[in-house]
């Protein structure tokens, strides 16, 4: 999974009202209507891609049901509008969960559960194109173990809440003695990388890729962003001097 935080031109909010908090098992529609909502550099999954559910349970469902005291949450006024998550242990464990919920997966889908069309059928064959290619890029390293993904609704970014994410997230990973972390995201997500970067994440990948050139104009190159635990401040910044509130302050 790409982390997919992007800025936009949308109504803002005001983020003191906004809570970060540890994720509860009432979050998981929330979560996955966030991770369909931005899916798309930002945008809904339907962009390219049919069925949402199936999206959803395909690629953030082995979260919630796996690592689900590694996620973190955005609470407005009792409503999620943005999640980080991720595994301590990185990506080859996330696969190892994912492939034991597929037969339940499939199931759904010989019983019609999910729609499938052209969309996604069409999105399925990049992925197999771009990974026989050598073009997915996936980080195996005991410096940076941990993975994430961050997502925020569109009126919600930009104002210091991917901060207060990355900041209650990074905290759960030192208290369990990970030594680093690591995130993957393009070279069209400028404000995911301002952010990852004054996070203090240093670029560890970097490989072009044509899964999404059906989709946009321009060379698309995913990113692999590492940032050692042990080696940075507890404290990050918050972005114009306003951040999400935290449980802890409550």
């Amino acid at each position: 999974m790409v982390s997919r935080f992007v800025s936009a031109s949308h109504e803002k909010v005001n983020p003191t009202d906004v809570l970060v908090r540890p994720y509860r098992p009432e979050d998981r529609a929330g979560v996955r209507r966030v991770y369909a909502d931005t899916a798309f550099f930002g945008e809904p999954v339907e962009a390219f891609f049919d069925d949402r559910e199936l999206f959803a349970d395909l690629g953030v469902s082995v979260y919630t049901d796996c690592y689900a005291d590694y996620i973190f949450v955005a609470d407005s006024q009792g409503e999620v509008v943005g999640y980080i998550l991720g595994s301590p242990a990185g990506d080859a464990d996330v696969r190892a969960h994912a492939i034991k919920s597929l037969p339940r997966v499939l199931g759904r889908l010989v019983t019609g559960h999910y729609r499938i069309g052209r969309k996604t059928l069409i999105h399925v064959g990049m992925n197999v194109w771009a990974g026989l290619g050598g073009e997915l890029l996936e980080v195996r390293s005991a410096a940076y173990p941990a993975n994430l993904h961050i997502n925020l609704e569109a009126g919600y970014r930009g104002q210091g809440l991917g901060m207060a994410l990355i900041r209650a997230y990074l905290d759960k990973l030192r208290s369990g003695g990970v030594p680093g972390v690591h995130v993957v995201t393009t070279n069209r997500n400028e404000a995911a990388l301002q952010l990852y970067r004054r996070a203090g994440f240093q670029l560890l990948q970097e490989k072009r890729t044509r899964m999404w050139q059906r989709y946009v104009d321009g060379e698309v190159r995913l990113m692999a962003l590492g940032l050692r635990l042990n080696e940075t401040p507890h404290s990050l910044p918050a972005r114009n001097g306003s951040r999400g509130k935290t449980a802890s302050q409550f």
